[in-house]
């Protein structure tokens, strides 16, 4: 049997996600990009071009 062992960016990326949980700052980076993503209006954009592709 082989164990892969995660490699160091993903060793990085998940100690970084789990500090990024425990503080509380992970909930409050969604909160700031969902504000930002509204803001410049990119989720209409979005949202208007999901339809048409629906409607064709």
């Amino acid at each position: 049997i082989v164990v892969s062992k995660m490699s160091k960016d993903a060793q990085m990326r998940a100690a970084i996600n789990q500090k990024l949980i425990e503080t509380g700052e992970r909930e409050r980076l969604k909160e700031l990009l969902r504000a930002k993503v509204i803001e410049c209006g990119w989720k209409d954009q979005l949202k208007a071009q999901c339809k048409e592709v629906i409607k064709e």
